[in-house]
């Protein structure tokens, strides 16, 4: 087989040719070979090369694709796991926020059932403050009628003892009078 040499383009990339590609000149130089034999051989070897070059590169950018896409694969892995982890975070925040709010709720609801039930209370509390202080109010008046009742009866009575006194002073001075 023949030696291959690479040879790097102008362009950066890399093509194999073969070594021998000078004696092949110097042969056509020499006239050993006929021009036409040894230009399709000499086609036909650039045409192999390239080739080889063509598969080498084709294989090289399917390795490429191959490791890219391994590496995002485990990219999407790891998102995968972290977005998990995340849900997993999220459902404990939310179960630890739950029991307050539901103890809140149920706090909230009694409080309303009071105030409910303190409305009515508060205005029967009212209506009888009323009542007593109406009652009282009466009990008062009455029993400062009484306490004048009792006075005038009691200047009454004082008067009539005295009256009654006079009178039986009289009735005695008169019987005294009379024997």
């Amino acid at each position: 087989m023949k030696e291959m040499q690479a040879i790097e383009t102008s362009q950066g990339t890399t093509t194999v040719a073969p070594a021998v590609h000078s004696r092949q000149l110097g042969a056509q130089l020499s006239g050993s070979m006929s021009f036409s034999s040894q230009m399709s051989k000499e086609d036909e070897e650039m045409s192999r090369t390239a080739l080889s070059a063509f598969r080498a590169k084709e294989e090289e950018i399917e390795k490429r694709k191959t490791e890219i896409r391994e590496r995002v694969q485990a990219q999407l892995g790891r998102v995968e796991e972290e977005t998990k982890r995340l849900a997993l975070i999220r459902e404990e925040l939310e179960g630890l926020a739950d029991p307050m709010r539901k103890e809140v709720a149920l706090v909230r609801k009694k409080i309303d059932s009071v105030n409910k039930e303190l409305k009515p209370l508060g205005h029967t509390v009212q209506k009888k403050e009323r009542e007593y202080k109406e009652a009282l109010e009466a009990f008062n008046d009455k029993n400062r009628e009484k306490v004048q009742l009792i006075t005038k009866l009691m200047e009454l009575v004082g008067e009539s003892e005295k009256m009654r006194m006079k009178k039986l002073e009289e009735l005695s001075k008169n019987i005294d009078s009379i024997h």
